[in-house]
């Protein structure tokens, strides 16, 4: 007769997602902040705010080549009374010599050294201070920084920035689940974290460099599922169940004591439910390990097909765009994998709603 999963493998009861929420946070303190170097920050999160060290520009710049005046000179200069003044010329990104105000188009002045047309103040000029003055917040603890975001910091002299990173242990219970776990190292790396394959689950759970611990699979009732049962023997096990649609199997604890806790996120070994359940709960402990303000990347979208959903437990259900801002559900339940390639985005249906109709106006999710 075949032996009966243990004890701490059984799920008692499945656990609201709003509880689950609260004893993540609870459980997902900010790592220590460190600084680098701005060029090696891109997708991670701000520690603090960057402010301008100095008004930008320092001095009024030329927009464009051509030469400097001073507008007051040639207010009545045209192209048949020419005026003889004092010019410059000036590439484009240089700073105005002094007593300069605008910059005229290179055919503006005749070979005579004549201006032939007037000027505003400022014409073809940057002002000084135009991108901020001295202490300008530039972009704000919290936020998590693009490629634009790097090029701007940049362009202005910032050099150095400070981040917090995330470590992520991950394991993989079964070696058939790499492309799984090399989905969430790709996702992990977006979200502005630090992926770290461990050799074993025992590896992973006893990682003390580690900030947390993704575990795929062992998370069921099955005969061989001890993923449970290893993080209650070294840490302890808060919640074994999730009310989510796939992804009930999944747990939450924690390890390393209770002064410094590495949460534990163990999710199912199937596809679908652990995309489910890293989209909902992963992303979240990475948010809130490195402090970003927001993670939830969504759009409002209509529904082109109606959606039922079962009442008492949140769904997660995949979208696939059927016009510019329409949607349809790609499938709902279990999720076969031709499904997750067609969809385009998420949607999470809540556990008190059975569905929407079509026409409905929903939110729907992207994943990093």
């Amino acid at each position: 007769m075949p032996p009966e999963p243990s004890a701490s493998q059984k799920i008692a009861k499945l656990t609201p997602l709003d509880g689950v929420f609260r004893r993540l946070d609870a459980l997902a303190t900010p790592v220590a902040a460190r600084r680098i170097a701005l060029a090696r920050a891109e997708h991670l999160v701000l520690a603090e705010d960057v402010r301008l060290a100095a008004a930008s520009p320092a001095r009024a710049i030329a927009l464009q080549d051509g030469h400097a005046v001073s507008s007051k000179d040639i207010t009545d200069a045209g192209p048949y009374t020419p005026v003889a003044a004092k010019t410059a010329w000036i590439e484009a990104g240089e700073a105005l010599p002094d007593g300069f105000d605008a910059v005229l188009a290179p055919d503006a002045v005749n070979e005579s050294g004549e201006v032939m047309e007037p000027a505003a103040p400022g014409d073809n000029v940057w002002p000084q201070a135009a991108d901020g003055e001295k202490g300008s917040l530039l972009s704000q603890a919290g936020e998590q920084l693009r490629a634009i975001d790097i090029a701007v910091l940049e362009s202005l002299g910032v050099k150095e920035v400070s981040v917090r990173v995330p470590k992520i242990a991950l394991v993989a219970i079964r070696q058939d689940r790499q492309p799984m776990l090399s989905l969430f190292s790709r996702m992990i790396a977006a979200s502005g974290g630090e992926a770290a394959n461990a050799a074993s689950l025992d590896a992973a759970l006893d990682d003390e460099s580690a900030d947390a611990v993704i575990v795929l699979g062992g998370s069921g009732m099955g005969r061989n599922d001890k993923s449970v049962t290893a993080l209650a023997g070294k840490g302890r096990v808060e919640i074994h169940g999730f009310a989510l649609k796939p992804g009930e199997t999944a747990a939450l604890g924690a390890v390393g004591g209770t002064r410094k806790p590495r949460p534990v996120l163990i999710v199912p070994g199937r596809f679908d439910a652990a995309l489910a359940v890293f989209a909902v709960m992963g992303l979240r402990l990475i948010a809130k390990l490195s402090g970003r303000t927001r993670y939830i990347v969504q759009m409002p979208i209509t529904l082109s097909r109606k959606l039922a959903s079962q009442v008492g437990i949140a769904e997660f259900v995949p979208l696939a765009r059927t016009g510019k801002n329409e949607a349809e559900p790609v499938a709902t339940g279990t999720l076969p994998l031709s499904a997750l390639a067609r969809s385009d985005g998420w949607l999470m249906v809540p556990a008190e709603s059975e569905g929407y109709p079509e026409g409905s106006r929903v939110e729907m999710r992207f994943l990093p």
